[in-house]
């Protein structure tokens, strides 16, 4: 299995295993994951559900 890479910045997980703070979000039928750096940069666009093309 691969390991989960973030969709904004390519940084990858150490393990096979999605770590806990990362985030998942579903676009345009996908799943994306972020990195929690990431995340935290954007986590009011990602709660209110804006496309990550609008970020």
């Amino acid at each position: 299995m691969v390991n989960p890479t973030c969709a904004l910045c390519g940084q990858q997980a150490e393990s096979e295993h999605l770590p806990l703070t990362w985030v998942t979000s579903m676009e345009n039928g996908r799943r994306l994951v972020y990195c929690d750096r990431c995340a935290r940069e954007n986590v009011r666009s990602i709660e209110s559900k804006l496309d990550s093309a609008w970020w």
